[in-house]
């Protein structure tokens, strides 16, 4: 596939996060706490499907890896907030199952080559890990959110949220540093600045 059509695909779903996080911080400052919205959640679905594509079509593990833990914990929180319910049940069968036909699909047919996932040219081993690493802690941020919203039963984005959200953001910017990858770069600075500003915000209302 074109680079230019791959390269589209990553900045559009780096355009969706980074409006999911303009959202959530412009509502935030609007209510003088840290607040999320359900347009969060709504916008981070999409934005992670399009950048498992995305990953795919880079043959980078680190980005698909990332996005395949966090995907279900967005539907999940739609949960909590009431709107997953509310969709038409055609589509939320759709959002749910097409993902998992999807990597079925190319793995039955041999399209996802395991070799050159891990042994890609371009990403050396420890860059590679670089960027696991990175996904990992980034992606910890969502479980470690989870596990807080099951046990308060409400969507919520605690301090522990933002802090891992920061240490994982700037890793991920590092990788993309290294890895030249336009679209992790750009999507992660404005992230960082708000992860940032939610910090303050919860510092001055504790």
């Amino acid at each position: 596939m074109s680079n230019w059509i791959t390269y589209s695909i990553g900045f559009l779903a780096q355009i969706l996060f980074s409006s999911r996080l303009i959202v959530q911080w412009l509502t935030s400052e609007k209510q003088k706490q840290v607040t999320t919205p359900t347009l969060f959640w709504s916008l981070s679905l999409m934005a992670s499907f399009l950048l498992f594509v995305y990953g795919y079509l880079r043959n980078d593990f680190a980005i698909m890896f990332g996005q395949a833990l966090t995907y279900f914990i967005y539907i999940r929180n739609l949960q909590l907030q009431n709107q997953w319910q509310r969709l038409p049940k055609i589509l939320q069968i759709f959002l749910f199952f097409v993902p998992i036909f999807i990597v079925i699909f190319y793995y039955n047919n041999n399209a996802i080559d395991v070799e050159l996932l891990f042994k890609n040219e371009a990403i050396p081993f420890w860059l590679l890990a670089l960027g696991i690493v990175s996904q990992v802690v980034f992606t910890l941020r969502f479980v470690y959110q989870w596990i807080y919203s099951e046990r308060h039963k409400e969507s919520a984005l605690p301090l522990g949220f933002w802090i891992l959200s920061l240490f994982g953001s700037t890793l991920i910017l590092t990788y993309a540093i290294f890895r030249k990858d336009p679209v992790l770069f750009v999507g992660h600075v404005l992230g960082t600045v708000i992860y940032i500003r939610n910090l303050v915000l919860l510092h001055k209302s504790a």
